[in-house]
């Protein structure tokens, strides 16, 4: 049994953080579902940034596209539901046997709606709805102002992705709009259930602190991180609050552990893969970080389920001077305005492309 497998037989979830119609259509990533026991996936501005402007294989879609006299951002979703659909199509057998749990792809809204609640709910039910898959997640963003998008999507019924998640309190700020947004279905009537991940993000942690901490605690805060937030998660969705949700069909929001790429490279390349290994929990990491993790890695145990050890390590990097909550709200501040830069690149690179094909047309 290659490492891959034993990870999702510990009971975590193995998401590619990658989309590219080359993934599709040469059929890699069928093998990773077949091989390496891939079972969802999420994709982003950049990654699709990097695909239109390097490769040759969204020119014919974008050609079509421009065509037809549409916007840079009409041409990115068309190109995006096009994969995205066909991926969550690859997923739908993993999606069907698990009851809806796993299985999974995601697309995200625009970032320039982050500040627009209502239009963000209304962008997320209307490309759910042209996607037409039960399996296709929307990201919002869990900030402050997004999350009022997410609680009123979930009561809309639209699976959701909440992501840019950083600290134990945005954690637990967008559990409780979730949890809310479960209790306003129920009094509805609504059946109780409607997927939602909540992403955390973790290698940019150790970024942020390398150069304040000394060299025993390098590399270790992404990993203390992810503990406290899978305590966190344990402790919620064990409530009797949410045990009172359960007996009506509800289900707990998971736990996704996203951004585990190394980025230091004299750290091991599966750090963020072997340390965070949890039952029901979501790992999305770099098509590489997956290989390597297939190569070479191997489970140890799993994270606790409490908070002892989660907060003995944090208590060592407060000791050093870390202020983790002041910490996470700066990291979430730069991830959205890294978003907004993203998207506004992709569009750019969207824009140079329909003037690349229509001059090769010619």
């Amino acid at each position: 049994m290659n490492p891959t497998t034993q990870l999702n037989r510990a009971g975590q979830s193995l998401w590619l953080d990658n989309i590219t119609r080359d993934l599709l259509t040469t059929g890699r990533l069928q093998h990773y579902i077949d091989d390496l026991a891939v079972s969802g996936l999420t994709s982003n501005p950049t990654i699709y940034d990097k695909a239109i402007g390097g490769t040759a294989a969204y020119d014919g879609a974008v050609r079509a596209a421009a065509a037809r006299g549409v916007s840079g951002e009409e041409i990115f979703f068309d190109l995006a539901l096009d994969d995205l659909t066909r991926a969550a199509d690859l997923f739908r057998p993993v999606h069907d046997r698990t009851g809806g749990v796993d299985g999974f792809v995601s697309l995200e809204v625009s970032p320039l709606l982050a500040y627009d609640a209502e239009a963000t709910v209304r962008e997320a039910a209307r490309l759910h709805g042209l996607a037409g898959r039960p399996n296709l997640f929307i990201k919002v963003p869990g900030t402050a102002e997004g999350l009022r998008a997410i609680e009123d999507t979930i009561v809309g019924g639209v699976p959701v992705n909440v992501t840019l998640l950083f600290s134990p309190s945005q954690y637990l700020a967008q559990a409780e709009a979730y949890t809310r947004a479960i209790e306003r279905r129920v009094e509805a009537g609504l059946p109780a259930f409607v997927a939602s991940v909540a992403s955390v993000f973790i290698s940019r942690w150790d970024s942020a602190v390398a150069a304040k901490v000394p060299d025993d605690l390098r590399n270790r805060l992404g990993v203390a991180i992810g503990m406290r937030a899978y305590a966190d998660y344990r402790a919620f969705f064990s409530s009797d609050r949410w045990q009172r949700l359960l007996n009506v069909g509800a289900r707990p929001q998971r736990l996704l552990f996203a951004s585990t790429g190394t980025k230091d490279p004299t750290a091991p390349d599966v750090l963020y893969v072997a340390g965070l290994a949890a039952p029901h929990t979501v790992n999305t990491m770099p098509e590489e970080t997956l290989l390597a993790f297939a190569a070479h890695g191997s489970v140890g145990d799993l994270l606790p389920a409490g908070y002892a050890a989660a907060d003995a390590l944090l208590a060592r990097f407060a000791a050093a001077g870390v202020d983790v909550e002041a910490v996470g709200r700066d990291l979430q501040e730069k991830g959205a305005a890294a978003f907004v830069a993203s998207w506004g690149s992709l569009l750019e690179r969207i824009a140079v492309k329909v003037v690349e094909v229509a001059g090769a047309a010619r």
